[in-house]
């Protein structure tokens, strides 16, 4: 049985270096068990954590939903999406949320300056609603896939 849809499981990136496995990858575990929770029993409807090495090296894993956590010096997926991205909530110049709702890829990115504003934009990406919206457009049934 495979593990991941690349339709419907969320990827979220995180990048490989020490400092983001001590400051991001425990954000973004936790926004795995939010999303996961968000599922409603579909069984790919979830969130799979990975590191941006993996991501990168794997083209046919950049069609699917994914979320970057962590800053453009710390996850080279981020530093990516921090280019391509809008900007749809910032705080104080400290801590950013840039997401794509629209277009053929649903991607987003949260980031801050440091660990505490990154958890800052995690904390904004979830309570203002801006993670439902995403994991709609995401899990949004296609239409032009009925025969």
């Amino acid at each position: 049985m495979r593990l991941i849809d690349p339709v419907e499981t969320v990827l979220v990136v995180v990048g490989a270096s020490l400092s983001a496995e001590l400051k991001d990858e425990p954000l973004a575990y936790h926004l795995r068990q939010v999303i996961d929770t968000r599922g409603g029993g579909h069984h790919y409807r979830r969130a799979l954590v990975v590191q941006d090495a993996w991501y990168m090296q794997r083209e046919d894993y950049h069609r699917s939903p994914t979320i970057a956590v962590g800053g453009p010096g710390a996850n080279a997926v981020s530093q990516y999406f921090a280019g391509i991205l809008p900007l749809v909530w910032s705080r104080e110049e400290r801590s950013y949320l840039q997401v794509a709702f629209e277009g053929p890829f649903r991607r987003a990115t949260i980031w801050g300056m440091n660990a505490e504003a990154t958890r800052e934009a995690l904390d904004a990406f979830i309570d203002q609603g801006l993670l439902d919206r995403f994991l709609d457009q995401a899990w949004r049934f296609d239409q032009s896939l009925v025969m």
